[in-house]
């Protein structure tokens, strides 16, 4: 065999091994998280939305594993929340973050989701200060949420500077942890501004702050994909609410 052919069969053969083991990893994420799916405490209302939001696809293309610490960037009121918990188990732990200008929003609906779970807690800070130690998380979550960084919950109130968010993710991640992505997709002609209007970004912007803070991109997905969808309008609006085409973009330290 000639050294030129050697070289190809050889790195063929480190290629098949790299997608084998991503095939398996994939594998062993979807199994957990379907675990957590299925959980008996888990609330009926919650499941009736996993066909629109596709949680485990979202997390086996994340890699999710049991044992990591995940810091969730906007909760919310914690649909996530109770996958990712039962997902990482009792050995991983899961910090809810929301900004505390969202406090009207969910009420007492983040607090009650971390009484259903055991390794879950609470942190009320805007994006520019995430409340973690640095190289401490394995995955950073931030679902339909960047966006935000351009929205005013009220006049003159922010959640936080775009560049600083994006460090801070990078700060608070371990060295190889990973930051999983998702946001409603603006026309690429856009630009961030929409965040506040719209509540869409594009997602060369993301990937551009990302970049910038550190990370590499690992690999994006078409999952929320709708072709339909203008790109141009509200996310409220009636012809693609809950159906908007998404981005989904993972980043490693």
């Amino acid at each position: 065999m000639t050294r030129k052919r050697h070289t190809s069969f050889l790195f063929a053969a480190f290629a098949a091994l790299l997608l084998t083991g991503q095939a398996a990893a994939h594998d062993r994420a979807a199994d957990l998280v379907q675990a957590a799916l299925v959980h008996g405490d888990r609330p009926a209302e919650d499941a009736e939305d996993d066909a629109r939001r596709m949680p485990l696809e979202v997390l086996a293309f994340a890699g999710i594993r049991k044992g990591m610490d995940v810091f969730e960037m906007e909760a919310g009121g914690g649909w996530y929340t109770e996958i990712l918990s039962r997902t990482v188990g009792s050995a991983g732990s899961v910090i809810m973050q929301n900004p505390p200008s969202f406090d009207s929003f969910y009420g007492d609906g983040p607090a009650q989701r971390v009484e259903r779970t055991d390794n879950v807690r609470l942190s009320r800070t805007n994006f520019d200060e995430l409340d973690a130690a640095d190289n401490s998380m394995d995955m950073v979550t931030w679902i339909l949420g960047p966006h935000e960084l351009w929205f005013e919950p009220e006049e003159g109130v922010s959640l936080g500077d775009p560049e600083t968010a994006f460090a801070e993710i990078h700060r608070i991640l371990k060295p190889g942890g990973v930051f999983l992505t998702i946001d409603h997709r603006a026309a690429a002609e856009l630009g961030p501004e929409v965040g506040g209007t719209l509540h869409r970004i594009p997602e060369a912007i993301v990937v551009d702050y990302a970049e910038a803070a550190g990370l590499s991109m690992l690999r994006s997905s078409q999952l929320f994909l709708n072709e339909d969808d203008p790109l141009d309008i509200s996310i409220y609006d009636p012809s693609v609410q809950g159906y908007t085409s998404k981005f989904v973009l993972l980043f490693r330290k």
